[in-house]
């Protein structure tokens, strides 16, 4: 272990974290201009930096809000920028940080956190989960049909960039985060989409539908090819609906789009019926599945009791090796949650709970892997239900 500290950074600090995040993940430091546009998303006092006494490892987060099973809300800190300088890893740095992290958590009341992984053997041992996944497709946009009895949708109407950008914001909360795991959009995470947008090679567009009741749905995209004559690429950087008229609506015009061979979409929930809407549902591949969203809960209490259940009562005992305060035995039943003495029905280590959490896993799916240890195929039977949700989590935003 090499001698260092941790502390809250300076808001004259924050560019130097910055390069040291960037350094880690094997990118080149910012320039002036680049550091002019993204600096305005660095939230005030949500940022950590060990020394040695320079700066050696950073981490950062921005005030969100989560969607619980059950449709409820609770405070989320969107963990991000987090690095380590090459010659101080394995020395306990990021071990210290996220232990800074958490007390800063727990301090504001936030009990909850989420992050996106850049790799994903890292974040388990700090309670880190994979609770939302996400699936990557594509779609032969010659061949694909919409059934007939699909839902016609309502208008479509054309932003470029700079309308973009302007109403980006608007557009995002005008939709319902209905999926557990969708988060609230901080002022402080736009700058950088600005700034993505921006940089794109070639046009940004963003189609806004509106429905009977007004906008229900867009989706931005940008259209790639090689040179005039090669086959061109439709890629969907960010699609939000707010139900099936959204969905198919905009799903119809981006089959419009001349000039397009194949649509390609990132990290898409798991169970959105893109494929139901075409005639010949082969038409739409998918590339590969891939983890979504990290969560962490940081008030295992404060969470249980903040989510909804159906089904019989389970006692689930939770092992919490990095926050000791979450470890114990709990009662769930759709009465709620509560510390309990009673004998448990299943164990589990504080990360698989964080994968339980949101209803991406079943317990006994988890039990098979070794993960969560039960009493009987009964007690699995009753957690499968309890932690059960109508549709599946999905994060939905990068950060």
């Amino acid at each position: 272990m090499s001698d260092f500290s941790v502390r809250l950074l300076r808001s004259d600090e924050d560019r130097a974290a910055m390069d040291v995040f960037r350094r880690a993940l094997h990118a080149r430091e910012m320039t002036d201009e680049e550091w002019s546009a993204i600096s305005p998303s660095m939230q005030p006092d949500r940022g950590f930096g060990a020394f040695d006494p320079e700066l050696i490892g950073t981490v950062r987060s921005f005030d969100s809000e989560v969607t619980l099973p059950g449709g409820g809300t609770t405070p989320l800190a969107a963990v991000s920028l987090v690095g380590v300088r090459a010659d101080r890893i394995r020395r306990g740095v990021l071990t210290g940080l996220m232990r800074a992290q958490f007390e800063d958590f727990a301090a504001r009341g936030v009990p909850a956190a989420m992050l996106h992984a850049s790799e994903g053997a890292i974040y388990g041992r700090f309670g880190y989960g994979v609770a939302a996944r996400g699936k990557s497709i594509e779609v032969d946009r010659h061949r694909a049909r919409l059934r007939p009895e699909a839902p016609a949708g309502g208008q479509i109407s054309l932003l470029g960039l700079e309308s973009t950008i302007e109403q980006w914001p608007s557009l995002f909360d005008a939709l319902p985060r209905t999926r557990p795991g969708m988060i609230a959009r901080s002022p402080h995470l736009w700058p950088g989409y600005e700034r993505e947008v921006r940089r794109a090679t070639t046009p940004v567009t963003t189609a806004v539908h509106r429905g009977a009741d007004g906008v229900d749905g867009y989706v931005t995209y940008t259209v790639e090819r090689a040179r005039f004559d090669a086959p061109s690429l439709l890629k969907i950087q960010s699609f939000h609906h707010a139900g099936p008229d959204a969905f198919a609506g905009l799903w119809r015009y981006l089959l419009s789009v001349d000039l397009v061979d194949r649509i390609t979409a990132e990290k898409r929930p798991l169970d959105e019926p893109v494929e139901l809407l075409f005639a010949d549902p082969r038409h739409v591949t998918v590339q590969k599945t891939q983890d979504e969203g990290w969560l962490r809960l940081v008030d295992v209490a404060t969470m249980l009791g903040a989510r909804t259940y159906r089904g019989e009562p389970v006692v689930i005992e939770v092992t919490d090796r990095f926050l000791d305060h979450n470890s114990g035995r709990y009662r769930l039943s759709e009465d709620g949650a509560a510390r309990t003495a009673d004998p448990a029905d299943l164990a589990m280590d504080a990360d698989t709970l964080s994968m339980l959490y949101l209803g991406g896993w079943r317990a006994s799916d988890l039990a098979f892997a070794g993960r969560v240890r039960a009493t009987g195929a009964l007690a699995l039977e009753r957690a499968d239900l309890l932690f059960g949700t109508r549709v599946n989590p999905w994060c939905g935003t990068f950060f």
